[in-house]
């Protein structure tokens, strides 16, 4: 299989090495305008062939990955897409996706975003390891493939990810409240501090690790960071008037002396969130029979991405007149399993667990 990875940086060079040390037989080609840069990921093994344009790097790919600026990636994805060919799956790995699902309706785009980094960036610091126990969102549309959708899924899974699908504005509401929104208060809070220095002087040069735990990503990459604010203002906006609202509660607590149950249930919701993250179990296998029409793949890995169901791994076999097609998926944990086959149900799909 033939990879096409445009724009090797971090996340990009990281899906090249992943890709050439855990899937036998793959071959990825690198895009970019840089040319010492692309020498490097040669170096470095995370692409067998550089590229100076898309239609040489999308030239028999089966799959391509947009790794640009979250400012750039539209047009980058309207590039892949016109040299793409028809059995392609494109994605990109933007931290926000709702203007881009707006801006590209093509049935062989898939949207998609690793959560993994570094507060380093470049080719330089890629790693074969980046997604290990990582999530990674899929946002498809109403016409996405499902054949590409089962591509692009097995592959995320094979670099060792955990691939979650969600609609655009969930993506985009959930990562301006765990990703966006600590930027904004790590930013705030630095501010304020060096502000509170100046009126203090050495008073407060020794700065505690929670301080600098909190403030860590303040003042991170501006151009990269200016196009997220941009791109998803209305989410972060909605989550920093909810924060604000909360604050304000907090606020009377302190002035209440009531601060102890509020600090344990934070505990309680911290611990909560983490077991959540690591929550796994036995698999499950699901077989359902689904009608051969646009989306139906992402309606149900959607509808199972909602409810936090973990994919495991799928299969899809189109019926011989291609009117209807078995869909097999693996679902990790005994209720996970139950809730998926009551929601698939209630998509009208009977279900049989083998």
């Amino acid at each position: 299989m033939r990879v096409a990875v445009l724009g090797v940086g971090l996340i990009g060079g990281s899906i090249g090495l992943a890709a050439r040390e855990k899937l036998e037989g793959v071959e990825v080609v690198g895009c970019g305008r840089n040319p010492d840069n692309l020498q490097l990921a040669l170096e470095r093994g995370a692409i067998d062939i550089a590229v100076d344009s898309p239609e040489q790097a999308l030239d028999g790919a089966e799959l391509c990955f947009a790794c640009g600026p979250v400012g750039a990636l539209a047009q980058q994805l309207r590039s892949a897409l016109a040299a793409a060919g028809p059995g392609c799956a494109v994605s990109d790995v933007g931290s926000t996706k709702g203007d881009l699902l707006a801006a590209i309706d093509d049935s062989r785009f898939i949207g998609g975003h690793p959560i993994a980094g570094s507060a380093t960036a470049g080719v330089a610091h890629a790693r074969a390891d980046l997604f290990e126990g990582a999530v990674w969102y899929l946002t498809p549309h109403s016409r996405s493939q499902g054949l590409l959708y089962e591509r692009l899924h097995r592959f995320v899974v094979d670099v060792g990810a955990r691939p979650v699908a969600v609609e655009p504005e969930t993506h985009d509401r959930l990562v301006a409240v765990f990703s966006h929104l600590p930027h904004v208060l790590a930013n705030v809070l630095a501010s304020q501090a060096a502000g509170r220095l100046l009126d203090h002087g050495e008073a407060l040069r020794q700065v505690g690790p929670s301080f600098r735990d909190m403030t860590r990503v303040a003042g991170a990459n501006t151009e990269m960071w200016a196009d997220i604010y941009r791109a998803n203002r209305t989410a972060i906006v909605e989550e920093i008037r909810d924060f604000r609202r909360e604050l304000e509660r907090v606020e009377q607590l302190l002035e209440a002396e009531a601060t102890a149950d509020w600090n344990d249930r934070a505990r309680d919701d911290r611990r909560a969130l983490l077991e959540s993250a690591a929550a796994g179990g036995p698999v499950h296998e699901l077989q359902l029979t689904v009608p051969n029409r646009p989306g139906i793949v992402a309606e149900v890995a959607v509808a199972l991405g909602k409810a936090g169901v973990n994919i495991v791994d799928m299969a899809l076999a189109p019926a011989p007149d291609m009117r209807s097609g078995a869909m097999t998926l693996w679902i990790a944990g005994d209720s996970a399993a139950d809730r998926a086959s009551e929601l698939i149900e209630a998509l009208g799909f009977p279900v049989a667990r083998a």
